[in-house]
């Protein structure tokens, strides 16, 4: 389950950081600090994602 979950992180992973800086400079923030925190924010929040993602295929699949 690992290697699908790290296959949907790359996916997952970048689509959160990419809203979380789409957010961020929508809110005004357009500053270096800002959208670095967001990115990171984003990627932060997409491992625990794509883990309950990848565990839901593995389950049904089963």
């Amino acid at each position: 389950m690992f290697r699908l979950a790290a296959m949907l992180y790359s996916i997952i992973g970048t689509s959160f950081a990419g809203s979380f800086v789409i957010a961020a400079l929508a809110t005004g923030y357009d500053t270096l600090g800002p959208i670095i925190i967001a990115a990171a924010a984003g990627a932060i929040l997409g491992i625990p994602a794509s883990w309950a993602v990848a565990r839901a295929i593995t389950q049904n699949i089963r």
